[in-house]
């Protein structure tokens, strides 16, 4: 996930994945050098957050609560 610690998207998607249980790793756009250009390089968006699931894109924090609502996080993440 690439997002900021000031970021209030970021910190609802943070605390979904977090209330799933699942590890992920966290990229500070604002804290390491070229990772804003590296996130928007893989295939996300220019806003974040911007969450990659084995390397796909699957959007920002709209679109990981939409997962969520639909019942296709949890298949995706492995939990199913």
């Amino acid at each position: 996930m690439y997002a900021a610690d000031w970021c209030g998207y970021c910190l609802r998607a943070r605390r979904l994945l977090d209330e799933k249980g699942v590890g992920y790793s966290y990229i500070d756009v604002d804290e390491v050098p070229g990772a804003r250009k590296e996130m928007m390089a893989r295939g996300g968006g220019v806003t974040i957050p911007q969450i990659f699931f084995d390397g796909r894109p699957i959007g920002g924090c709209d679109e990981l609560h939409a997962l969520e609502r639909m019942g296709e996080l949890d298949t995706l993440l492995g939990l199913a």
